[in-house]
């Protein structure tokens, strides 16, 4: 268990970060954070209003024109030290994220490992936002392009990564030169709270960076993308809500990053090697105990090995410890809230009724949180609504086929289109494959793909834009064009 409490972290803000102030809502509501592994009280965070996500944009606005005119080396030099300092606190991070949303310490750790490295890697990529000149076709005038930030940007973010999400947002917004107000997902604000000191820390001047934790997030979000200051929006959560979003954004046509859901495939073929898609399959699916956009939700696997498959999955599935996140020996924790587990238990026990069997798992054990145990069901139907739907939890539902194009047009019947995993041993089959899925991002005999380097997105209601990469940092700036002769 970690040595860490709470009261330890003694600079963790609990109200409102807002123009380098920390300040109570104006209305001086509060909200309680709940520990998944007990249901019982961690915190109270102040409740922000309307009024208080003006007062941020305010902030944003005030320090957008310093911001953006500050040299890209000291922009970078500030994401770096941020990433410094994320490092040196890692372990405090890392229970934090544990505390607030179950997730095991060992994925809590991954994440602020991964998380530190959009601070990197945007350090470095806030010096390379190049510009362009070329001539006319005609030859009568020179084509310069500038690109410029794209403004204040409203950063909105789920509790699954409450760190990882907000960095992969305020790496490439600071590196561009825009200011940004963050939203976190209300499961889970502290995290975010301690990021906003961090960033302070750091050297982030007052206003660039406010942080505004509400429960009241529709009223919050919307009057603050109906403020003409306010020219972007980037939001990672469900698509029903993206929908809501977008909607919401277009009365002031603001520019929106959308990281919406997934219902990932998890392909494996008759030639795979059943050890490397066993291990994949186990990170695909359990990171974050399921609790990922990105983790497989559908299991296709081809007849002549699908048993092995399924007992060897099921071993592994049926050997994880279950318990408290803070808990070192700890495998999968609980899930994020009482509504998360009940959705997971009422797939599972919708798919049985449609005929599937329970391999292993299948339950939520007999003790206090919000636990449901790692569960593998065989024979499920193709109708199933469990494979309809973003199981957000740890299941593994197994279908079987015995063709490749069978396989493929299963994988891709779905409105989501964010991640798709493919085993084969044979190369050239796998990018044929890869070619032929519907979705922004493919796992080739990989059960991971994130990475801060690449551009995670999706395709069809898994959203719109890319973040990470150089074309993350693009998406916070504008391309503006000057003719001009010499």
């Amino acid at each position: 268990m970690s040595d860490l409490t709470l009261d330890q972290i003694t600079d963790l803000p609990l109200d409102l970060c807002v123009g380098g102030k920390v300040v109570p809502a104006s209305d001086g509501g509060r909200f309680d954070v709940l520990d998944p592994a007990t249901g019982r009280v961690l915190a109270s965070v102040a409740d922000g209003t309307v009024d208080d996500a003006m007062a941020a944009v305010d902030a944003a606005a005030a320090a957008a024109d310093a911001w953006a005119a500050a040299p890209p080396r000291e922009r970078s030099e500030v994401l770096r030290r941020a990433f410094e300092l994320m490092r040196e606190r890692a372990e405090e991070l890392a229970f934090l994220i544990s505390l607030e949303n179950g997730k095991a310490l060992t994925d809590a750790r991954g994440e602020v490992a991964y998380a530190a490295e959009f601070f990197r890697w945007y350090a470095e990529e806030a010096v390379r936002a190049g510009g362009e000149v070329t001539t006319a076709p005609s030859g009568a005038n020179k084509i310069l392009v500038l690109r410029q930030p794209v403004g204040v940007c409203v950063l909105v973010t789920p509790w699954n990564f409450p760190a990882a999400m907000a960095t992969r947002k305020i790496g490439p917004a600071l590196a561009a030169g825009c200011t940004v107000v963050l939203k976190p997902a209300s499961d889970t604000p502290l995290t975010a709270l301690l990021m906003a000191r961090i960033l302070e820390d750091a050297g982030v001047p007052p206003g660039v960076v406010n942080v505004l934790p509400a429960r009241r997030s529709g009223a919050v979000v919307s009057a603050m993308l109906h403020d003409p200051r306010v020219r972007k929006l980037s939001f990672t959560g469900s698509t029903e809500v993206g929908r809501v979003l977008l909607r919401e954004a277009a009365d002031q046509v603001v520019n929106c990053s959308m990281e919406l859901g997934g219902n990932a495939p998890f392909l494996v073929l008759d030639d795979a090697d059943l050890d490397a898609a066993v291990d994949g399959a186990m990170i695909a699916k359990m990171r974050n105990g399921g609790e990922a956009c990105t983790a497989a939700n559908r299991f296709y696997v081809h007849a002549d090995v699908a048993d092995e498959f399924s007992s060897r999955l099921a071993e592994r599935m049926a050997a994880l410890r279950v318990g408290p996140g803070t808990h070192d020996d700890t495998e999968v924790g609980p899930l994020v809230n009482e509504e998360s587990a009940a959705k997971v238990a009422e797939l599972v026990d919708g798919a049985v009724a449609d005929g599937a069997r329970v391999v292993t798992g299948g339950s939520r054990p007999d003790r206090e949180g919000f636990y449901y145990e790692p569960t593998v069901l065989l024979d499920v139907p193709r109708t199933s609504s469990i494979l309809g739907e973003e199981i957000f939890g740890p299941v593994a539902p197994v279908v079987t086929f015995t063709d490749e194009a069978e396989a493929i047009a299963m994988a891709n019947d779905t409105e989501y289109g964010l991640v798709s995993y493919v085993y084969t041993s044979d190369l050239a089959r796998g990018l044929r494959v890869s070619e032929r899925l519907d979705s922004g991002m493919v796992g080739l005999n990989r059960g991971v793909v994130s990475d801060p380097a690449a551009p995670f997105g999706g395709t069809k209601q898994s959203g719109v834009g890319r973040e990470g990469g150089h074309e993350g940092m693009l998406d916070y700036l504008e391309s503006k064009y000057v003719a001009v002769t010499w």
